[in-house]
């Protein structure tokens, strides 16, 4: 089982960065780069968790997301190819006194079979900077979709 802590300040608001966590347009792929459009399944939603499928590259993951506390968003993996146990994926937002906001994720994966628990063993070693930059390109993502829709024009992925 490998879990992997990441952490970046973003100029995002808690509200803005949870608005695109739970956006599963059919443009998601464009913010979350592991969730491939012919992935993407959502098969129920409600007003603080929804039951959604998505991933890439032959990796998927069912996952509840519970964002009832709007500064902290926990994903669970329900069912997977090869994730299992207690993987999961937990979002929280911290406002900072500068209007800043600071992003910790943590993500644990625990295979559920060799493919899953090789795959978990990479990410946690030398894997780790992949995941790290695709945070750091969600995180300029949201920031670009927020400073668009601030000046009023449509956001890029529309």
């Amino acid at each position: 089982m490998s879990t992997i802590h990441m952490h970046q300040t973003t100029t995002s608001t808690p509200g803005q960065f949870l608005a695109a966590l739970i956006d599963f347009g059919p443009s998601r792929s464009k913010v979350f780069g592991n969730s491939a459009g012919n992935y993407l399944k959502v098969h129920c939603r409600g007003p603080s968790d929804a039951d959604v499928t998505e991933g890439s590259g032959g990796v998927w993951e069912r996952l509840h997301y519970d964002w009832s506390d709007p500064n902290r968003v926990v994903m669970k993996t329900t069912d997977s190819n090869i994730w299992g146990g207690r993987s999961s994926h937990v979002y929280t937002f911290t406002r900072r006194t500068d209007g800043t906001t600071d992003v910790n994720a943590v993500v644990i994966r625990e295979g559920k079979n060799l493919k899953g628990r090789a795959l978990g063993f990479v990410l946690g070693t030398v894997g780790k900077p992949v995941l790290e930059r695709a945070f750091k390109n969600t995180i300029k993502a949201i920031e670009t979709r927020n400073k668009q829709e601030a000046e009023g024009s449509v956001p890029f992925w529309t």
